[in-house]
């Protein structure tokens, strides 16, 4: 009796229900499975190595900045992190604390590290005593836990993979050069590396970073409307060192309270790259980032000698690998063309290359690009050069696509009625101005679940002279809102 033959479900279409599509696609391309615990997540090889990527370009900028890399433990003790009273009150509600260990039950519960401000700086007290010892640059690539009650894989958590940049300067002028550079690191990558055009500026007062001064973010624009916050830089001010103690005697020998900052970029970035990138086929992986830019499939049947189509199709990849290409071969002639170029595409390789007897006897491969799925013929002899030349054009086509999205999906309002209007009839970001209130902005969450993303650098010393979009009281900047994940 002939085994059963199961038909693999349809991935939900994107433009039809991008959360289900979005798990389909986290799932079956790949790059995570759900773990046993309930609200984490397991990373697969495939998604891994897209954290991989993200670790080696910024770890580069980090250390040629004179960032070192260091470890701290994943267990806080309570007093530290109740130190900074702020802090504690905004990361609470999230806490994971461990009461019992060894069979006994902790004379002190020990936080798990939800973020490591606290068990740093009280370190950093001890390391940070002169002005020659400034700036004290440090960053760790580490786990945090965040007991969150609704989850998604990448995007949202228990657990998650990040890195955290913690730093110690002399005066604030100083640290905003840090809180800047960081920031700045954070869109490169995004626009350099995953083809992202983000949104970067400042957090309103209640969206910043618990303790900080000032918060600085870089927020996605998705396909739905929504933001999604992808990296955050902040301006400590001396609030933490005056707690924990990090002062240094400056030139003159006089005590000074240092200045701080701390940023970070986490695994959530993947999922933002794959909702903003994919299609109803699966993922679509900027080249750069990719790490398989190049398929060459072997086409053949199995009633033929394929022994050629397949030699030559390793050797096409060998050719491009040693071009410093990431190249892969296909050579599985035991399962059908229309299933392997399938699980390529939903796996997001940027290019195909179809290697089979006619196309070799014609000095031909046909190229098939993953964003726009089209077919061209390039020259068996031009292979290298040719493919080079198309993984830069997909490259700068997905920012471009990117930046038209952005475009598209950011709105402008100047009174209340335009703003419902447009959280009505589908989501978009809105720029409208703001009075920069508390009170308005829990209003304008309450009434549309909007919140102030971002207010975009090149307009934080705006000044016009207008009215609040929702209370009406004098507004001088315009702002940026979104519903977000």
């Amino acid at each position: 009796m002939a085994a059963p033959v199961y038909e693999k479900k349809a991935l939900t279409k994107k433009s039809e229900n991008i959360a289900d599509w979005y798990h389909d696609v986290v799932l079956r391309a790949g790059l995570a499975e759900y773990a046993d615990v309930k609200g984490c997540m397991i990373i697969k090889p495939h998604g891994y190595a897209l954290w991989e990527h993200v670790q080696s370009v910024l770890d580069a900028e980090f250390k040629a900045d004179g960032v070192r890399n260091v470890y701290f433990p994943l267990f806080i003790p309570m007093h530290l992190l109740q130190k900074e009273q702020e802090h504690v009150a905004g990361f609470s509600p999230e806490l994971a604390v461990v009461t019992h260990a060894g069979g006994e039950e902790l004379a002190e519960p020990l936080a798990i590290r939800p973020t490591s401000e606290t068990i740093m700086y009280a370190t950093f007290a001890n390391w940070v005593q002169s002005w020659r010892d400034l700036p004290l640059k440090t960053n760790q690539w580490c786990n945090v836990v965040r007991w969150e009650k609704r989850t998604y894989p990448f995007l949202r958590t228990s657990e998650f993979l990040w890195q955290e940049g913690h730093t110690v300067h002399a005066d604030e002028a100083d640290a905003m050069d840090m809180v800047l550079r960081a920031l700045d690191w954070y869109r490169a990558f995004y626009e350099e590396e995953f083809a992202i055009s983000p949104y970067v500026g400042l957090k309103s007062a209640g969206e910043k970073f618990a303790g900080a001064e000032r918060t600085y973010s870089v927020e996605l624009v998705l396909p739905d409307g929504k933001a999604l916050q992808a990296a955050t830089s902040h301006y400590l001010g001396t609030h933490f060192a005056s707690v924990f103690g990090v002062n240094y005697l400056d030139a003159q020998g006089a005590s000074q309270v240092a200045h701080q900052t701390s940023w970070g970029l986490s695994t959530r970035s993947i999922g933002g790259l794959v909702l903003v990138h994919g299609d109803d086929s699966g993922l679509v992986l900027p080249p750069r980032a990719a790490p398989e830019q190049v398929v060459v499939l072997a086409v053949g049947s199995k009633s033929s000698d394929n022994a050629h189509v397949q030699s030559e199709a390793a050797n096409i990849a060998d050719e491009l690998k040693h071009a410093g290409i990431r190249a892969v071969v296909d050579t599985d002639l035991l399962h059908s063309l229309g299933y392997r170029i399938n699980e390529h595409e939903l796996r997001g390789v940027p290019v195909r290359l179809e290697v089979g007897a006619r196309e070799l006897a014609d000095g031909k491969i046909t190229a098939v690009r993953r964003d726009t799925l089209t077919k061209s013929s390039v020259n068996r002899s031009d292979i290298v050069t040719d493919v080079q030349t198309l993984l830069s054009d997909i490259q700068s086509s997905l920012l471009e696509r990117s930046e038209k999205l952005k475009r598209e999906l950011t709105k402008e309002a100047a009174t209340w009625e335009e703003f419902t209007a447009i959280m009505e009839h589908g989501k978009a970001f809105i720029r409208a101005p703001w009075c920069e209130r508390p009170e308005c902005e829990a209003d304008i969450k309450a009434e549309t679940k909007a919140t102030p993303r971002v207010l975009e650098l090149d307009r934080i010393d705006e000044h016009i002279e207008t009215v609040c979009v929702k209370c009406g009281e004098p507004a001088h900047r315009r702002w940026l809102f979104a519903q977000s994940y």
